[in-house]
């Protein structure tokens, strides 16, 4: 009975351990990816994002992991997307046909003097 209890005792700390490695793992992941502007060529037709999902998705693997990166679609001035990336699926996605560049995505802060705007 003692070492029964014990085994199940063992089994329960194993098992929160390669819980906990797994999430740790999986959010190590997630803070590595960073939001980047991918610029592609122009392309044919009407419907942007299509296109640059089926690019997004042969570097993250699938068409639901594409939808969840990517943040904005540009079609207007310029032609691309913005998506979460990691810096492996930067290099990756910098090597497929059509995208001509990806930089990360920069915040600017306007600066302001408050006497200024009277």
């Amino acid at each position: 009975m003692r070492s029964q209890l014990l085994t199940q005792s063992l089994l329960s700390v194993t098992l929160i351990f390669v819980v906990s490695s797994s999430i740790v793992v999986s959010m190590a992941g997630e803070s590595s990816a960073s939001v980047h502007i991918v610029y592609t060529e122009r392309p044919e037709g009407d419907d942007h994002e299509s296109v640059h999902l089926r690019t997004l998705s042969s570097v993250l693997g699938s068409e639901e992991k594409a939808k969840e990166s990517l943040v904005y679609v540009y079609k207007h001035a310029a032609s691309g997307f913005s998506a979460k990336l990691t810096p492996e699926q930067v290099s990756e996605l910098s090597k497929q046909p059509g995208v001509l560049q990806v930089l990360p995505d920069q915040k600017y802060q306007l600066h302001t003097r408050a006497g200024m705007l009277h």
